[in-house]
């Protein structure tokens, strides 16, 4: 899949076979935020229905960002040559079995495994679907038919995860996992009907879109998106924990959150963007030192229940804000792989959700309370400044350009 691969839309078609398109290509974004998010509001459930510690269940989500990670370059490189409508087809079958799988599951060993294997299509699919997008507008349209897919997975927090922990605490955890497979699988079927075939591109190959990871400045990209967000999953992770027993709010309480942080995710993503227009490095350089100091006040603030509310929306736009330059960046350094890149994107900020739910849960285990997660997560984001302000430098040295 090359640059120029994404630039030949498939075909001049109606503006509503487009719109129903992204619509069903945005679709498996909404599931994919609604397995990944959920669980994380569900977490005292999964403790009580699997017998495990509030670490142990964090290891869930782990074990799915894990997945996230080794699948995402993995389907990008070897479903390179293979046509887009088809891989986006066999990724959310994936997740949707998989995700049934995690309902029959029996017990923690076996959940581990299933949240690991609805791990592995995620970036794929994000990156497949960016590319399908782009393809089926003009030009001047691509940024708005990306963000359209990407839309899927915000929109998710406002909705889905919100309805979804409603539906876990209501009537058992594990239902879920259907709710999570029948979604996927209503995917499959609108993409089947409404994204147009286009063979893959002849050109396209394993060593094409390997051959982003030679470059360094698409590593310290990633480092930055692994080290600066992992602070804002530390967090999220133990959300539920922190309202109930920090903030002394009800259980039922904890939709109204996710709600509120996926409002915030939602409205930082939109943000983030528009100042990305102006400086990527810039925005990158402002939005970390800004999540260090939101997550302090927010373990400050998450003492009192009005104010914790307050914060968990903060956080979830601040931390969200980070996302589209840190994309926009990877596309910059790799700009002939860019299915790859947008994949990997994913697989950093993946890996900064299991990083971040091992440190919290590890901070929790030796008895430092619920806000600490909060505090190791401003850390990271200050650390993730640092390797910006080393991406920055070298940049100096030697411009992006002149090292592809």
């Amino acid at each position: 899949m090359t640059t120029t691969a994404i630039s030949r839309p498939v075909r001049k078609a109606a503006p509503s076979s487009v719109a129903w398109a992204i619509v069903a290509l945005a679709m498996g974004g909404f599931a994919i935020g609604v397995t990944e998010f959920t669980i994380m509001g569900l977490l005292k459930e999964v403790e009580a229905g699997l017998y495990v510690s509030t670490p142990e269940a964090g290891n869930l989500i782990s074990a799915y960002a894990l997945g996230v990670v080794i699948g995402a370059p993995l389907f990008a490189a070897f479903g390179a040559r293979l046509p887009r409508k088809h891989l986006a087809l066999g990724l959310m079958a994936v997740l949707s079995l998989a995700n049934l799988t995690s309902f029959l599951a029996p017990d923690y060993g076996s959940m581990i495994l299933t949240r690991f294997a609805s791990g592995l299509p995620h970036g794929a699919y994000f990156g497949v679907a960016a590319v399908i997008a782009a393809s089926l507008v003009a030009p001047t349209r691509r940024g708005w038919a990306i963000s359209m897919v990407m839309a899927g997975l915000t929109v998710s927090n406002v909705v889905g995860v919100p309805a979804a922990t409603w539906l876990g605490q209501t009537f058992g955890w594990r239902l879920l996992f259907v709710v999570v497979g029948l979604i996927g699988f209503t995917t499959v079927g609108l993409v089947w009907k409404f994204v147009p075939f286009e063979p893959a591109h002849p050109e396209a190959s394993i060593r094409r879109e390997l051959g982003a990871l030679k470059r360094v400045q698409v590593w310290l990209a990633l480092l930055i998106g692994i080290i600066g967000f992992g602070g804002f999953f530390a967090t999220y992770t133990y959300i539920a924990h922190t309202m109930t027993t920090v903030a002394g709010m009800p259980e039922s309480i904890v939709p109204v959150v996710v709600a509120l942080y996926g409002l915030g995710m939602v409205a930082g993503n939109v943000l983030g963007g528009r100042i990305a227009d102006k400086s990527v490095m810039g925005t990158i350089y402002r939005v970390l030192p800004g999540i260090a100091a939101a997550l302090v006040l927010y373990a400050v603030a998450a003492h009192w229940a009005w104010s914790a509310l307050f914060m968990a929306f903060v956080v979830g736009a601040i931390g969200s804000m980070l996302v589209p330059p840190l994309q926009t960046r990877l596309l910059d350094a790799s700009p002939d792989a860019p299915s790859l890149a947008s994949s990997l994107n994913h697989s950093a900020l993946n890996i900064a959700n299991a990083l971040g739910a091992f440190l919290g849960g590890v901070v929790i285990a030796w008895g430092w309370g619920y806000v600490a997660p909060a505090l190791v997560g401003a850390f990271l984001a200050l650390l993730g400044l640092g390797v910006a302000v080393v991406s920055g430098l070298l940049e100096r040295r030697r411009p992006l350009t002149a090292s592809q």
